[in-house]
């Protein structure tokens, strides 16, 4: 069988998701008002409905983001707005709380959120048997890990390919509901990965000073795509549910390129949606945010730098050197053309990032609208490309159906019929005297036909099989290809169909009798789910009860290997006296190193 590839993007709201779709997304996931864990990037059922119906022109479909836990006296608001989500013709939710699957919910689709902790055969297994139709896997996992578990499971095998890294697996991060009552499961995370520690020893030398020691690169598995697709990935997945329309823009239509170049050769695979991407502008992802980027742990560990200790903010694109510093301006050693309004940075001599704005360029002297700390030969990134942001801000894409038309002469008219690239038909019959032309007709008939303009489709073949050469006037033929568009738009709007929910098995323990305050069992429905499915012993999740002195964060990331000091790979014979620890302000998070499972932790001391 040919199988199917999604490209899945983020969408803030529905402008920004029907950017997605016209830049190549073959699925576009969003939040709704309620219990997203982007609360910033609410939607209401209305703007939502607008991007279903635009989505399924092209066969695309849009997932909402339903993914916080959620409590008691939420699941009854929950119900209700999956059944407006159902009704105005969501594909599917993105779920964490499996309470959910306890609620009276019409038959849609559920997908198992990243925030759900995915990374074993035995818990895909589970959620597959669930009634879930596509699982989301952790981001740390390898090659052959995904390997793994796709050969022995048939549900699909959602992975994300780009975007930003929280550091701890998803789902078991506690640490901005421990220190300020925002609960990352609950989509309000305070982003303390983000924030500059000092890395202090068990006697309180301080070993680092002021590095964001929990931040990460950017994802970039643009390299490995093919790779992913073998190992089992069906749907590659874009993070960025808050990112602005230039980024969706530009990032999506990077990975339709690329994914489009490795469908080109592969008989096996096919796109999961319909349409043609024409684009305006060459995609660059360097040109976009990111942090720098990394395959993080896709090749395993070592195989690239993961972490971002010097800035949690954009870095952007390596442009050159600073060589020589002039009075009102300075040179650059690089090959990348500068523009004025450009955002720069560059590390300065302690070791932090700064930035500036290049006021004005000419070739390569840069005047700076403030002068930067900066000396010859440091390095420079650019962090906005102001030329490339103006182009984005123009059209920068199309997408169409391929169209064909065949125009034939009946009895006492004409017959115009279309047929789209994905099977559907529709016919325009007019009542006209047909006069015999002086001319030849057909290549004008078919330039007419062919002004397809603004529409979704775009003609590969018109044919004119008319017995004689009869005159068809202009705006006849001009009325017959609007009636037959729209039909036709229509028609792939009524003959959507979206998958239903897959069927579930009671015959399915889950992997474990005990649940501790990593379930994140929030509500009485999820304690129900749990114990139907061989739960013996249920703790409250953390929201519900917060404990002390356990993990709040559990993480591959791992200071000691970052730093040179681990054992297990680097041999490392000397290392600070342990327990190690991250001092912001008054906050103090302690660290411990599961090396048998090469695993970090980070509790709050006390």
């Amino acid at each position: 069988m040919t199988r199917k590839i999604e490209l899945l993007a983020p969408a803030k709201n529905a402008d920004i998701g029907i950017d997605a779709i016209n830049h190549g997304a073959d699925a576009v996931y969003i939040g709704a008002e309620q219990f997203s864990a982007r609360s910033s990037a609410g939607n209401s059922i209305d703007e939502i409905e607008r991007l279903v119906k635009y989505a399924h022109i092209y066969n695309a479909k849009v997932y909402v983001a339903f993914n916080t836990v959620l409590t008691d006296d939420q699941l009854l608001p929950a119900q209700e707005l999956i059944h407006q989500l159902y009704n105005i013709g969501v594909d599917a939710l993105i779920v964490q709380d499996m309470g959910i699957l306890k609620l009276d919910i019409p038959p849609i689709e559920l997908h198992a959120s990243t925030q759900t902790d995915v990374r074993s055969v035995e818990k895909v297994k589970f959620f597959e048997k669930a009634g879930f139709s596509q699982v989301v896997l952790a981001r740390e996992l390898s090659l052959n890990q995904i390997k793994e578990i796709s050969s022995q499971t048939n549900v699909a095998l959602e992975i994300f390919v780009h975007g930003a890294l929280c550091v701890s697996y998803s789902g078991q991060c506690y640490i901005s509901e421990a220190l300020s009552k925002r609960s990352a499961n609950r989509g309000a995370c305070a982003q303390y990965c983000r924030l500059p520690y000092d890395l202090t020893d068990a006697d309180n030398n301080v070993l680092l000073k002021s590095k964001h020691l929990l931040s990460m690169k950017d994802m970039n598995q643009s390299d490995y795509l093919e790779q992913l697709i073998d190992a089992g990935a069906s749907s590659l997945k874009i993070e960025g549910r808050l990112k602005d329309a230039s980024y969706v823009k530009n990032i999506t239509a990077f990975y339709r390129k690329k994914i489009d170049d490795v469908l080109k050769r592969r008989d096996d695979l096919k796109r999961a949606s319909s349409g043609k991407c024409t684009f305006f502008f060459e995609p660059n992802p360097n040109k976009s945010f990111n942090r720098g980027f990394t395959n993080y742990f896709l090749k395993e560990r070592g195989a690239d730098e993961v972490f971002s200790f010097d800035t949690p903010k954009s870095i952007g694109e390596y442009i050159g050197t600073v060589k020589e510093i002039k009075k009102g301006y300075f040179t650059v050693a690089g090959l990348v053309a500068l523009h004025n309004g450009d955002g720069l940075c560059f590390k300065n001599e302690n070791g932090e990032f700064e930035g500036f704005r290049a006021n004005k360029v000419e070739e390569n002297k840069m005047f700076p609208a403030e002068w930067p700390l900066i000396k010859p030969k440091m390095k420079l990134y650019r962090n906005f490309d102001h030329e490339f942001e103006k182009e984005l801000l123009k059209k920068t894409s199309e997408r169409n159906i391929s169209l064909s038309m065949t125009l034939v002469n009946i009895d006492n008219g004409l017959k115009l019929d279309a047929l789209d690239e994905d099977g559907n038909k529709e016919t325009v019959i007019k009542e006209i005297d047909l006069q015999e032309a002086k001319n030849p007709q057909k290549e004008n008939i078919q330039k007419q036909l062919s002004k397809l303009g603004n529409t979704i489709f775009e003609s590969n073949d018109i044919d004119v099989k008319m017995d004689k050469d009869y005159f068809v006037p202009s705006s006849l033929l001009a009325e017959m290809r609007r009636e037959l568009v729209e039909k036709l738009q229509n028609k792939r709007i009524n003959l959507y169909k979206r998958r239903e929910a897959a069927p579930k098995s009671n015959d399915n323990p889950f992997v474990s009798e005990t649940l501790t305050y990593l379930g994140n069992v929030t509500n009485s429905k999820a304690e129900s789910f749990y114990l139907e499915h061989g739960v013996k012993t249920i703790n409250p999740g953390f929201e519900l009860k917060a404990i002390d002195n356990v993990p709040l964060m559990f993480t591959k990331h791992c200071i000691k290997y970052a730093l040179g000091w681990c054992k297990k790979y680097q041999n490392s014979s000397s290392t600070p006296k342990e327990p190690l620890h991250l001092v912001y302000k008054e906050n103090i998070l302690e660290l411990r190193f599961d090396c048998k499972n090469c695993q970090m932790q980070v509790l709050r001391k006390s």
